[in-house]
C-alpha cells in the first residue's frame, strides 16, 4: 500500500483482510508492505506515525493506494512511480479518493472507476477521459480497481481474496472480520437499511428479516412478529424510528434488490420482479418509475456490461 502523508488509518482494513485470508488459509499468500515517496515515519490522518518504506524499483502484485478525507496532490515523483509500476504490477487499486492518484498518474483514461459519491463529479470533471460511476462500492476494470468510501476498502480486498482464490476462502474471511454482508462490486453506495437508520434491535431485527424473505408477502403480521411486538406496536414504534411505513420500507428493500439483479445479472425482468417480491414485471415497472424515473429495462440498459472481478 502506497500512502500519503494524513492518510486515513482505516485504509488498512483492506491490509486485515489479506492478514485474515493469510491466517486462515496457513499460508502467506499476501505479504505486506506500507509505502510512501520517501519512507520513514509518515502521519495519518490524526496524527500517529506509521513506519514506511520508500518507493522504488521492487516489484509488487498488488498496489492499493490510501489518501486522506481530501482530494491528494501527487507529486512527480509519485504519479512517474504509479506509471511504472502499472507496467508490471498486476492490479493498481485506489481505496477512496486514492483514484484521483491513478487519476493524475493518466492510469484511469478510458477506464470505468468509482470513488466516494461526494467526490464523484470532480473526479469526472478532472478526469473526463474515464466514466465514473458513483453508484458503485468497487469496479475492477482489468488491471485498475477503484473502491468508493473508507469502509469499502473491506469489500474491496474481500473481493481480490475472491479473485484469486475463490469464494470459500473470501466467505471465510467475511466472517472472520464479522461483516455483516458481503457487499459485491456493483452494489450502490447507498443502502436502504442505512437509510431507514432505525436504532432500536427489534426494528433492526424485522428489517433484516425482510431484506432476507423479499418474496414472501411481508405484511405487518409478518414483520411484527419478527420484531416480537404486537401489529399496533410494531407499526408505532416503527414509524418512529424509520419516520416511514413498514410497506414503504419493505418497497425500498425490494428495489435496491431488483436494481442490483437487474444491474448485476441477465435473468429475465420477469424472473427478478418474482425474487424481489414484486410479484409481477408490471408492478415491479410502476415502483421503479416512481422510484427512479426509469423503468427496469433502462435501467439495466444504462448499467452496461456486467461487473466482473
Amino acid at each position: 500500500m502506497v500512502v500519503y502523508p494524513g492518510f486515513q488509518a482505516m485504509c488498512f482494513v483492506a491490509f486485515s483482510a489479506f492478514e485474515v485470508a493469510n491466517k486462515n488459509s496457513g499460508e502467506t499468500l499476501y505479504d505486506l508492505h506500507v509505502l510512501s515517496e520517501k519512507g520513514g515515519l509518515l502521519p495519518n490522518s490524526f496524527g500517529m506515525n506509521v513506519s514506511t518504506e520508500a518507493i522504488g524499483d521492487d516489484e509488487f502484485d498488488t498496489l492499493l493506494i490510501g489518501v486522506g478525507m481530501e482530494v491528494p496532490a501527487t507529486s512527480l515523483a509519485v504519479a512517474s512511480y504509479l506509471r511504472q509500476a502499472a507496467r508490471s504490477t498486476r492490479r493498481l487499486a485506489s481505496i477512496c479518493l486514492g483514484s484521483f492518484a491513478l487519476g493524475d498518474a493518466g492510469l484511469l483514461d478510458g477506464r470505468r472507476a468509482t470513488t466516494h459519491w461526494r467526490y464523484a463529479q470532480r473526479l469526472q470533471e478532472r478526469f473526463p477521459k474515464c466514466t465514473i460511476d458513483m453508484d458503485k462500492i468497487f469496479i475492477a476494470d482489468g488491471q485498475i480497481w477503484t473502491s468508493a468510501g473508507m469502509s469499502a476498502a473491506s469489500d474491496l480486498a474481500v473481493g481480490m481474496i475472491e479473485s484469486d482464490h475463490g469464494a470459500d476462502l473470501a466467505r471465510v474471511v467475511a466472517r472472520g472480520m464479522v461483516m455483516h454482508h458481503r457487499r459485491a462490486g456493483g452494489q450502490s453506495q447507498h443502502s436502504a437499511l442505512l437509510d431507514l437508520d432505525a436504532k432500536a434491535d427489534r426494528i433492526q431485527t424485522s428489517l433484516t428479516y425482510a431484506k432476507r424473505n423479499l418474496r414472501m408477502p411481508l405484511d405487518i403480521e409478518d414483520l411484527a412478529r419478527a420484531a416480537c411486538l404486537s401489529p399496533r406496536q410494531f407499526t408505532r414504534v416503527f414509524r418512529s424510528e424509520t419516520g416511514t411505513s413498514p410497506a414503504k420500507a419493505v418497497e425500498a428493500l425490494r428495489l435496491e434488490a431488483a436494481k442490483l439483479m437487474l444491474e448485476q445479472s441477465r435473468l429475465p425482468v420477469e424472473d427478478i420482479a418474482s425474487e424481489a417480491g414484486f410479484g409481477n414485471r408490471e408492478r415491479m415497472r410502476r415502483a421503479f418509475i416512481r422510484a427512479y424515473g426509469d423503468a427496469p429495462q433502462s435501467i439495466r440498459v444504462n448499467a452496461g456490461p456486467l461487473a466482473t472481478i
